[in-house]
């Protein structure tokens, strides 16, 4: 490494962000950047750690010590070849990927772990500024064509690794617009869609065709897209929502988290959207559900001026420390974190659980009947059933309750029914095994949640690019796409 003991010389340090006071009147990223000095002594900190753990923390592989020297030397067009060898999309995790990686850095033993995150989004930045990313697909092409359904993160990546391989590919795509979640899921405070542009703009230039406005299953039969193309690469996502079926869910003013952040994405981007507005402003809004979807709600409830804000979570407060039932390299789901929507403002409580939505004489929402609960636990702290705390139930004034529950699995009802594709136990596309990503029909590939469930944009990524390398040797017999296993991976 450059810096053989910069890691005891530096502390991690995390580019500055606008005060909460400040962002919530707008809806742009407001991060900074390092400056010169401070990227370079945080790619410093990278350690000579002989068996670099990061590797394997990566669902897609990156090779993170080398590029991490590479900053470090300002060797700009060779860390952005590292880091896109292993990665379509480093704009989008280095925005918004919980870093799995930095959960599993050697440093983060006993130190703060190297900000590997901030230093993938300041290579890919540079690196479009300086003109390094340019089109990549070959100019002899190999007269096979495929159709990628879905322009998700997982779609994208298959795209971009099928056009690369030479093969014709078109996106389908049922919104007006490409991106799929990245565009209509996550808010532009975290991902600004000109991010998401500029992407499609380059693969456009690779050749990727896009076809919007055209859902599959109803627009075109699938099994009369499977017969026009040589393959196809199904990446719908996981579409179903998990619901709350308590008294009083028909209420009006209880929506599913995604409608929420899907028309506010529009709103923001002046599309059009539906003459029902859901909107936070003047009102008590409770959020149920602690993930990063219910985290993205807090903050654009906080933007939308709403008159509180509150996030429910059935679960008992986590502690900041690892537990041990997930132990150093393994990424710790169950810590208290705080994100920057919560910076900006909100109630949270844990250990509760909502008993009914009650409503007033119009039949709108009014307030949550909810009960404290307690949690059973093993000798490792890993939560195995819950009782209600007797006394506790009470009302909690709402208006507005959107439900971040997660997706249950990949809607059936048009693609998959037509195309007849095996499912499993959970309701998502069977595939053999983990390293298989056909389907039960002959020339159709599956990749991302609509295959594992719903996950992480890093592991969407992972999933089209492994689904495309087998695409590849489906069509071709061989393929020259590169692997993850060849770095390894855990989990």
């Amino acid at each position: 490494m450059g810096n053989s003991i910069g890691f005891k010389e530096f502390q991690r340090e995390l580019p500055a962000k606008a005060v909460p006071q400040e962002r919530v009147a707008h809806n742009r990223e407001f991060v900074g950047q390092y400056s010169d000095a401070q990227l370079r002594q945080q790619s410093g900190r990278c350690m000579e750690c002989g068996i670099p753990f990061c590797h394997a923390g990566c669902p897609l592989g990156n090779i993170i010590p080398e590029f991490n020297d590479a900053v470090y030397r300002q060797d700009w067009e060779q860390a952005y070849q590292i880091l896109s060898a292993t990665n379509n999309f480093p704009e989008f995790t280095g925005r918004i990927c919980p870093a799995p990686c930095e959960s599993a850095c050697v440093l983060g033993i006993h130190a703060a772990p190297v900000a590997i995150e901030e230093i993938e989004r300041h290579i890919i930045e540079t690196a479009f500024a300086r003109g390094y990313v340019r089109p990549t697909a070959p100019v002899l092409k190999t007269g096979k064509s495929v159709a990628v359904v879905g322009s998700g993160p997982a779609g994208l990546a298959a795209a971009a690794q099928l056009v690369r391989a030479g093969h014709a590919v078109t996106v389908f795509e049922r919104d007006d617009r490409p991106g799929g979640l990245l565009r209509y899921g996550i808010p532009d405070f975290k991902l600004d869609k000109w991010v998401i542009d500029r992407r499609i703009r380059v693969l456009e230039e690779d050749g990727v065709q896009f076809r919007c406005n055209t859902e599959i299953g109803r627009d075109i039969p699938a099994p009369e897209l499977a017969a026009r193309f040589d393959a196809v690469v199904l990446a719908g996502g996981a579409l179903v929502p998990k619901d709350l079926p308590l008294p009083g869910r028909e209420l009006a003013g209880i929506h599913f988290a995604m409608d929420y952040l899907t028309q506010h994405n529009r709103r923001v981007s002046e599309l059009p959207i539906d003459p029902q507005e859901l909107l936070a402003t003047g009102k008590d809004v409770v959020v149920i559900g602690s993930g990063d979807t219910g985290s993205d709600c807090v903050g654009t409830a906080n933007r939308q001026q709403a008159r509180s804000v509150t996030q429910f979570a059935l679960m008992h407060q986590p502690a900041p420390e690892r537990p041990r039932f997930e132990p150093w390299p393994h990424y710790p789901n169950y810590m208290f974190r705080t994100s920057t929507s919560h910076e900006e403002g909100c109630q949270r409580y844990w250990g509760i659980n909502t008993k009914a939505f009650l409503g007033d004489e119009n039949g709108h929402l009014r307030a949550l009947l909810v009960t404290d609960v307690t949690w059973e636990t093993d000798v490792l702290g890993r939560r195995l059933a819950f009782s209600e705390v007797e006394g506790s139930e009470r009302e909690i004034p709402c208006q507005l309750a959107l439900l971040a529950l997660g997706f249950a699995s990949p809607r059936y009802e048009g693609l998959l029914e037509q195309l007849g594709v095996a499912l499993d136990d959970r309701g998502n596309v069977r595939t053999p095994s983990d390293s298989d990503f056909l389907t039960s029909q002959p020339n159709v590939f599956v990749a991302g949640d609509m295959r594992r469930g719903q996950s992480l944009v890093v592991w969407a990524i992972s999933e089209g690019r492994e689904a495309a390398r087998q695409v590849d040797v489906f069509l071709m017999g061989k393929t020259a796409l590169p692997s993850k296993d060849a770095v390894g991976m855990f989990g």
